[in-house]
């Protein structure tokens, strides 16, 4: 359905992303990479549920041989991430997969039984991003990911 079969990334909520990422990248024997923001609301156009969402995050990426770790510490607004962080603790929040033609994927799927919980632009305006909700069938988050 997404014309892509390699994984680009995992997601990983935290409540603490500085203390995470610096275990992670311990663990990996690397330096632990910057923390960076998802952006300004108005640069990243972010929709929760189908509304204009202010949520924002922290976010670490350490990139790996394969594919890209990224940590995640939300604020405390209503955003996907904040669900899963509160629901089921911390942990792995999504996997994605880098796609051309993200909302022409994001509408077919919907019609397909996964409608999209939320979607935005990087913070950057480089590329935007859409979580389908999958959990039911495919038992995760999935992500798609498109850079402009």
């Amino acid at each position: 359905m997404i014309n892509s079969d390699a994984i680009c990334q995992i997601g990983v909520v935290v409540h603490d992303i500085e203390k995470t990422g610096q275990l992670f990248a311990d663990f990996l024997g690397v330096e632990r990479p910057e923390v960076a923001s998802s952006g300004p609301v108005e640069i990243a156009k972010a929709t929760y549920k189908g509304e204009p969402s202010n949520a924002t995050c922290k976010m670490m990426f350490f990139e790996l041989q394969n594919l890209q770790l990224e940590l995640i510490q939300p604020d405390e607004q209503p955003s996907i991430w904040r669900d899963v962080l509160d629901e089921k603790g911390e942990g792995i929040h999504h996997i994605a997969f880098q796609v051309k033609g993200a909302k022409a994927h994001m509408q077919t799927l919907a019609e397909k039984g996964y409608p999209t919980t939320m979607s935005g632009n990087y913070g950057d305006g480089s590329g935007m991003y859409a979580y389908l909700d999958t959990v039911g069938d495919l038992k995760m988050i999935i992500e798609l990911l498109e850079s402009f």
